[in-house]
């Protein structure tokens, strides 16, 4: 999930604590398998209550903001 987010191999690397690189590239591998995703386009929804907030992380999406002025929040797929 970390090099889904960050595209960062070293980070990855440093993160699981590999030595190796190739060890690192196991894990890079499964992301590209899990994912295979040709871009790195998200979809927007927005949630102004908490039942629409369940409803939208219930389908996979993930929270990314705070709430604005009118109670809404983001989130992003």
């Amino acid at each position: 999930m970390e090099c889904h987010k960050t595209k960062d191999t070293l980070h990855v690397k440093a993160l699981l604590g590999h030595k190796n690189i190739r060890n690192t590239m196991v894990y890079i591998n499964l992301e590209k398998t899990v994912f295979k995703s040709k871009d790195d386009d998200f979809h927007a929804c927005i949630a102004r209550n908490v039942e629409e907030a369940a409803k939208i992380v219930e389908v996979g999406f993930e929270y990314v903001t705070g709430e604005y002025s009118d109670g809404a929040k983001i989130f992003r797929k």
